[in-house]
């Protein structure tokens, strides 16, 4: 009989393309990915993959059962979802931390998705940044569930006793005036980017000094004219003229006009997305809510992704542009 745990392993391997990185999103060991495989392998009588010392690459019946898979998932999803709305199965309070820009873009989605009224979940949602709900996150405690973002190596930690689930990566993107005159989704290189002016995260915090640090290895050495930590302000204040900014693109759900987004190839920083949970709070009925965050996440990144290469044709920036003053 086929593990759906494997299955969902599968997904990640031949998305992220490697034993390694699949390990690396959800939580688990290489070594174990790879038992996995093997175990699923042998369950279904087929090799999944073409091995080597390097590389992983997913067979012909590998991507014909990724394309099946998907579907098997929901339909369990579904399968579940309605045995917890049985009299036998009541409604299960759920105390949810969550950071500021995932309330404000990604909860309301799954609160309209017809997936939710399935679940049977009655939620309470406290809003803070992680350092906040980690601390309400422990037995006894205000929360159940807390919703967390690391970027890069960042001094956030937990409890080891919390099970960690990745949800997804919200990627930073570099955002400019569009009063300056360059063209969405042009591609710039970070040194070009130094003298214009810039608005930064707040000096100290765990985003700002990995930010820094990245800014400082390409080269970039902003001149700062503004110091914020609140995404729709940047962008807001990135619309008025008053310098470039880099945001998360769940920000840019909502940009404002008088933006434009860069490609910049130098700059490449996400914040890792995870559920923290008590494992006395693991129910079938908050795994399909994790789930369903995560495949929401991933709709929204998407579509902010399609927005921006769909606005204009890409270009070249070729020389270092001067913001208007």
């Amino acid at each position: 009989m086929v593990n759906l745990l494997h299955l969902r392993t599968l997904l990640e391997v031949t998305r992220l393309g490697s034993f390694a990185a699949a390990a690396a999103r959800l939580g688990y060991t290489a070594s174990a990915v790879s038992q996995q495989m093997a175990a699923l392998e042998r369950d279904t009588g087929v090799e999944l993959f073409h091995r080597s010392a390097r590389s992983v690459v997913p067979t012909e019946a590998a991507l014909t059962m990724v394309r099946h898979a998907s579907k098997v998932l929901t339909d369990v999803e579904t399968l579940l979802a309605a045995a917890s709305r049985s009299t036998d199965s009541p409604v299960q309070e759920l105390r949810l931390g969550i950071f500021p820009s995932l309330a404000t873009y990604i909860l309301p989605d799954i609160l309209r998705n017809p997936r939710w009224k399935n679940l049977g979940i009655e939620l309470r949602v406290w809003v803070a940044e992680p350092s906040q709900t980690i601390q309400g996150l422990r037995t006894g405690g205000e929360l159940d569930l807390a919703l967390v973002y690391q970027v890069g190596q960042s001094g956030l930690a937990w409890p080891h006793t919390l099970d960690r689930q990745w949800i997804g990566d919200d990627d930073f993107r570099v955002v400019l005036p569009a009063s300056w005159g360059i063209r969405e989704d042009a591609e710039m290189q970070a040194s070009q980017l130094s003298d214009m002016p810039w608005i930064m995260h707040h000096p100290g915090t765990s985003d700002a000094v990995v930010i820094e640090r990245l800014f400082a290895s390409c080269n970039l050495h902003p001149r700062v004219v503004a110091y914020s930590d609140d995404f729709h302000a940047s962008l807001e204040m990135a619309a008025a003229g008053l310098g470039a900014a880099l945001v998360p693109e769940l920000a840019l759900r909502h940009r404002p006009p008088g933006v434009v987004v860069l490609d910049v190839p130098d700059i490449r920083l996400a914040r890792n997305v995870f559920a923290l949970l008590l494992n006395e709070k693991r129910t079938a009925q908050v795994q399909l809510f994790t789930e369903l965050l995560a495949d929401t996440l991933r709709g929204s990144t998407a579509t902010v992704r399609a927005r921006s290469t769909a606005t204009m044709p890409k270009t070249t920036q070729k020389s270092t542009p001067k913001p208007r003053t």
